[in-house]
């Protein structure tokens, strides 16, 4: 049988998700007509299909809105997962963005003959384009880790990607695994159907109240910033956390030694914005624990010789990247993790036509402005070639 070959004259985008709707208006904003290839058989589907029920933005909606078009004024400042999927299905409406489903990339790379990308999909079909852009994200697949006696548990093992609600686990002893925004969020999820939650905490983590001062966390670092170096913003944050949320490393919550934005600048380790887990905490009602030593039949030993017993484990340990898998590519990419090797606001572009969007590790304000960057510097090819 002939292979199917699809010569697509403008940029080819791989990833439906907010990143790749961002970066697909912006070229539709300049009269560039893209083409969306997608693996899941909906768009978003990170947000869709892998997210817990009582999942909202974390940051204020001013600060994760899409180029070109805000959220809807009557939404309140922390949108729920469900209006941020209207506000996603809105978006594709009002720039006609019509992505292909079903189809997965299982390669792409430089044909430096033709000048072109060659991309594969596991159905056979071959597309090829001048300008690719990766938009698959930071958040492409499960971070599941090697825990030690994790094949001897005998009850259940779930990643958060197929955690939904504590609605299946009311009175079960179950042992979160990661303390991220995630995990304290479906700890307390827990706690709010009486289950009987226990978070492991390995790390230091910063923990910062989700606002300050009647303004979000965050938009207030971000107006701070513009005036005091950032280790001067820092100690402020932790001035008022340590006022309103007390001393967390006597919770079993110790903070790094760096302050949260730089943390953040530095590894693109992002602060907790507490929603209420902290107090759930001091009142006992989630437990905290050191690192797994290893996994039981029945439960887990931690790192301080404490032995518990546990019905269920859920790993709240992230995402990671999965462009090393179909990208063959390694200039702009690191083989290692799937990011792009130069830090933000440098990582977005690549050689010959190479685009990355989403990668930021600054969630949406930062896809939304590489996916303006990008469009900008694919129009000025189209017009450089018509001159």
């Amino acid at each position: 049988m002939k292979k199917q070959v699809c010569d697509f004259a403008g940029p080819i985008i791989v990833g439906a998700g907010p990143s790749g709707f961002a970066v697909a208006a912006c070229f539709k904003s300049r009269g560039i007509e893209s083409l969306i290839l997608e693996r899941a058989h909906c768009t978003a589907s990170l947000w869709r299909l892998k997210t817990y029920d009582r999942l909202r933005l974390h940051l204020p909606k001013s600060f994760c809105e899409l180029p070109l078009m805000p959220f809807p004024a009557a939404l309140p400042r922390y949108p729920t997962k469900r209006q941020f999927l209207s506000y996603l299905d809105a978006y594709a409406a009002e720039f006609g963005l019509h992505p292909r489903f079903g189809v997965a990339v299982v390669s792409a790379e430089r044909d430096a003959s033709a000048g072109l990308w060659r991309l594969r999909a596991d159905s056979g079909e071959e597309f090829t384009t001048r300008w690719l852009v990766v938009a698959t994200g930071e958040n492409a697949e499960p971070a599941v880790p090697g825990i030690p006696g994790m094949a001897n548990f005998l009850g259940p093992v779930l990643h958060t990607s197929a955690y939904r609600s504590g609605e299946a686990y009311r009175g079960k002893r179950v042992l979160v695994v990661g303390c991220g925004n995630s995990g304290m969020e479906v700890a307390l999820d827990l706690c709010d159907y009486n289950a009987i939650p226990t978070i492991v905490v390995r790390d230091t983590v910063h923990i910062l109240p989700r606002e300050m001062l009647g303004q979000s966390t965050f938009g207030l670092s971000m107006w701070l910033l513009k005036w005091l170096p950032v280790r001067t913003v820092d100690r402020f944050l932790l001035i008022v956390a340590r006022l309103v949320l007390g001393d967390t490393a006597r919770l079993g919550l110790p903070r790094p030694k760096l302050g949260p934005l730089e943390l953040k600048s530095l590894t693109g380790k992002t602060p907790v914005l507490d929603v209420g887990t902290l107090a759930s905490i001091k009142s006992g009602y989630i437990k905290v624990r050191p690192a797994i030593k290893r996994i039981t039949d029945q439960g887990a030993e931690f790192v301080n010789g404490r032995i518990e017993e546990f019905d269920v484990i859920i790993l709240a340990t992230g995402y990671k990247s999965n462009v090393p898998r179909w990208l063959k590519e390694s200039d702009l990419f690191s083989e290692e993790d799937g990011l792009p090797r130069k830090p933000f606001p440098n990582g977005w572009k690549g050689q010959n036509g190479l685009y990355a969007v989403g990668f930021t590790k600054r969630g949406l304000l930062g896809a939304s402005l590489d996916a303006v960057r990008i469009a900008q510097d694919v129009e000025l090819c189209c017009k450089a070639d018509r001159e």
